[in-house]
């Protein structure tokens, strides 16, 4: 499974409700302080339910909503690339589709509620059957559902089966199932267990952050070492196995029990008819626990949290280079989504490189995503403009957009990196000239403008004394550096110009 969109509503500085796109790789782009992390953390929250790096708390109700009077938190992700069948009654096959789901976009749509930051309330929200015959059949049992195609003589298969039966009933209306996007509520009644099932086909959630502080009480999540062992355990041949040594110790002990209240049951049969044994589920077992010691250390144990985060980053940076060879050649790997924050951070520019097509490989793979929030625009250059996010704030309305023309009528990167980060360089100045001089415009564009000196180089070597506007001065500068007969322009020099350009590219038709 992998993320198809994102909503967050009333969560920090989202106060409506706002969608945004996935794909493989996500890129989010945007000024500092703007809501890019914020993304991120509300995923961790999703996905791990307070036991990953965030826990959500009263702070991350949007203040404007709580002013209001809206104290609920609302965070849903949409899903796609499915599996093919699901169990969600003990043993029986079945079909998200079949069990209508999914959503009218043929999508799982999980959304989390969570008022005043309390714990969450978990919804589907489907495109389901409304009709009062055939509705709320995922909350009824058994029996309840064998009462139904008794009392309508609908013809049913196996009225053993609660997937098989809920299909009759369904077929039955076939003709006025009246769907409807709906909110089924999974933390109920029998829908908890549709919910327990589901949990097992969401992807692993794994969220890298640049500057978290660290203690010694610290679960280290930054060691890469420590995300592996959730992915090992999580593959499918392994918790076969671990099922099988769960069931055979359970065996054992229970014979152990059973032996041992045998014998009290001939010295005192009333105690013991009291007692029974109590073995935990293989579900609630913690694998994990038992590799929690696990971490990349140097010659003086010191683990990779503690180290400077140069090193903490390098580590990661060939982590993921590692991991994107690895899933390559493995199959039938369990789905996994890599978050990172800032992963230029503490890097060298060739680094930073390197990394981006590693993520760029890593997303590649199969049953992976990665979401990156970035800085650099060293790294926005290196990635596609479907893979970039740009998150913006107009007035009072925060969004996040995929990457659409402005200024220039067709995607730029320097335009996202100016958008983005404010970024003014030579290169941009030269894309902004080269589109108005191609759409010959200009003459135009020099109207009106205030014009300077420059001292143009002759080929005899003579100099000629030109009057030119801000914008012909920086681009003659930029092309002729050999002349070096006129003042170089300032940064605000090109600025102004950058900005001119731009205002002027606006009006064209």
């Amino acid at each position: 499974m992998k993320i198809k969109s994102v909503k967050l509503k009333n969560f920090r500085s989202y106060k409506d409700e706002i969608c945004i796109e996935f794909g493989d790789l996500t890129a989010f782009v945007g000024k500092n302080d703007i809501g890019k992390s914020t993304v991120l953390e509300a995923l961790d929250i999703f996905f791990n339910d307070g036991k990953g790096i965030i826990k959500i708390d009263k702070d991350d109700i949007n203040k404007q909503a709580l002013a209001l009077g809206d104290t609920e938190t609302i965070i849903s992700v949409c899903f796609e690339d499915l599996p093919t069948s699901i169990i969600i009654d003990t043993t029986n096959q079945t079909t998200l589709e079949a069990e209508y789901l999914l959503n009218s976009d043929s999508q799982l749509e999980i959304i989390k509620k969570y008022s005043n930051a309390g714990k969450e309330k978990v919804f589907v929200k489907a495109f389901h059957p409304t009709k009062t015959e055939c509705s709320d059949l995922l909350l009824k049992k058994n029996t309840e559902l064998q009462k139904i195609i008794r009392d309508n003589s609908i013809a049913c298969s196996n009225q053993t089966v609660n997937a098989t039966m809920r299909t009759s009933i369904w077929n039955h209306y076939a003709s006025d199932l009246q769907l409807q996007d709906i909110e089924i509520d999974v933390t109920k009644g029998e829908t908890k267990s549709i919910w327990e099932k589901l949990q097992n086909y969401l992807p692993l959630y794994t969220l890298f952050q640049s500057d978290r502080k660290n203690s010694d009480g610290d679960s280290e999540v930054q060691d890469p070492l420590k995300e592996a062992v959730k992915q090992i355990l999580n593959e499918p041949t392994l918790t076969a196995k671990f099922e099988e040594i769960a069931n055979e110790v359970r065996v054992k002990l229970n014979d152990v029990a059973n032996r041992t209240l045998a014998k009290i049951q001939e010295m005192n049969p009333d105690i013991a008819s009291s007692l029974s044994p109590i073995i935990p589920s293989t579900e609630s077992l913690k694998w994990a626990d038992v590799f929690k010691s696990v971490s990349i250390c140097g010659d003086e144990n010191i683990p990779i949290n503690k180290r400077g985060s140069g090193v903490k980053r390098l580590v990661l940076l060939n982590f993921f280079r590692a991991e994107a060879e690895r899933r390559k050649l493995e199959s039938n790997i369990p789905s996994i989504i890599y978050a990172i924050e800032e992963p230029e951070t503490s890097q060298h520019t060739e680094h930073q490189k390197k990394l981006i097509n590693a993520f760029k490989e890593l997303a590649a793979t199969a049953n992976t995503q990665v979401i990156l929030t970035t800085h650099s625009s060293t790294l926005v250059k290196e990635l596609d403009f479907n893979h970039l996010r740009l998150v913006k704030v107009n007035g009072t309305n925060k969004t996040i957009e995929n990457v659409q023309p402005n200024s220039l009528p067709y995607p730029s990167l320097n335009e996202v990196n100016y958008l983005a980060f404010s970024e003014i360089t030579e290169e941009y100045h030269n894309e902004l000239y080269g589109y108005i001089e191609l759409e010959g415009e200009l003459a135009n564009f020099r109207v009106g403008k205030t014009t300077m000196n420059y001292n143009k180089q002759q080929r005899n070597g003579t100099l000629r004394v030109e009057q030119i506007v801000l914008t012909d001065y920086i681009r003659h500068q930029i092309h002729h550096p050999e002349n070096i007969n006129n003042v170089k322009y300032t940064f605000a020099q090109l600025t102004d110009s950058v900005n001119l350009m731009r205002a002027f590219i606006q009006t064209l038709p």
